[in-house]
């Protein structure tokens, strides 16, 4: 299925990417009101990263947030602060390298691919009912035979309405007696069928792609070794349709790094 963005979604690709959406020449791109300029500037955008802050919710081992004063305005004439952060502390991007040897760092990451068409996956019903929820081959299916064959452009989003604990870590975690943490993440069969279908990457509003139990990390082995990248602790996603949403994706283009910390805007269509 060759399937052209401006096919595939009604979206401001065509602008973001220098204007070359199709293989076609620039006659045949839209004009007026229908031109990518147009869409855009009646676009609604919505942040989906949570602020970054020294008390947010940090995988166990994760480096915090600490922020130290080196000027204020009073004193020097300049308010600036020396920052510490993990790579993977708060909304953040995992690149291939995270799970996979000699793969491409976060740096590395074309920028083509931290944008694309937003696919969010809804199982905040599913999670409802079982906080270890595990998304299923089935359930990306299910929103194919709603929507369409997802497209190597998409970005995959999952909705598990976790978010909603946001900031308080002991709900975020939501580690038992034992110590095993328990949240919903994606399985390794669903995560087999989103490489098969070449999305660029994952998304989800959790601490970790893998379920919260998992120590294994077995849904990170198969897609970052795959060349895809994640997108972890997103913000809540009830504002997004299940299509019809722009995502841009901007990570600090950290030389060598594993991930890092990543701002994500989605661009709604006007009107929703």
């Amino acid at each position: 299925m060759n399937m052209t963005p401006w096919k595939l979604l009604p979206l401001p690709l065509a602008l973001l990417l220098g204007g070359c959406a199709t293989s076609g020449t620039r006659s045949h791109e839209p004009q007026g009101a229908n031109s990518p300029a147009a869409w855009l500037a009646r676009a609604r955008v919505v942040e989906l990263g949570h602020p970054f802050a020294p008390d947010m919710p940090v995988f166990p081992g994760g480096v915090r947030l600490s922020a130290k004063v080196m000027g204020t305005v009073e004193h020097d004439g300049y308010y600036i602060r020396q920052l510490e952060i993990g790579e993977h502390t708060g909304t953040h991007v995992d690149a291939p390298a995270h799970f996979a040897a000699g793969s491409a760092p976060v740096d590395k990451l074309p920028p083509e691919a931290l944008m694309g068409p937003a696919a969010v996956v809804d199982v905040t019903a599913q999670v409802a009912a079982n906080p270890d929820y595990e998304v299923s081959p089935g359930d990306i299916e299910a929103w194919e035979r709603k929507h369409g064959a997802l497209q190597p452009q998409h970005l995959v989003l999952i909705r598990t309405g976790w978010a909603a604990r946001w900031p308080d870590e002991q709900r975020y975690r939501n580690t038992d007696a034992s110590g095993v943490m328990h949240f919903p993440g994606l399985s390794a069969a669903a995560s087999r069928l989103l490489r098969q279908r070449q999305v660029r990457g994952i998304g989800i509003d959790t601490l970790s792609t893998d379920p919260g139990p998992s120590t294994t990390f077995e849904q990170h082995k198969d897609f970052l070794t795959g060349g895809g990248y994640h997108i972890e602790n997103l913000a809540d996603l009830s504002m997004l349709p299940p299509t019809g949403a722009f995502i841009v994706v901007s990570p600090l283009p950290v030389k060598d790094g594993s991930g890092a910390p990543a701002r994500v805007f989605a661009f709604l269509p006007p009107g929703d």
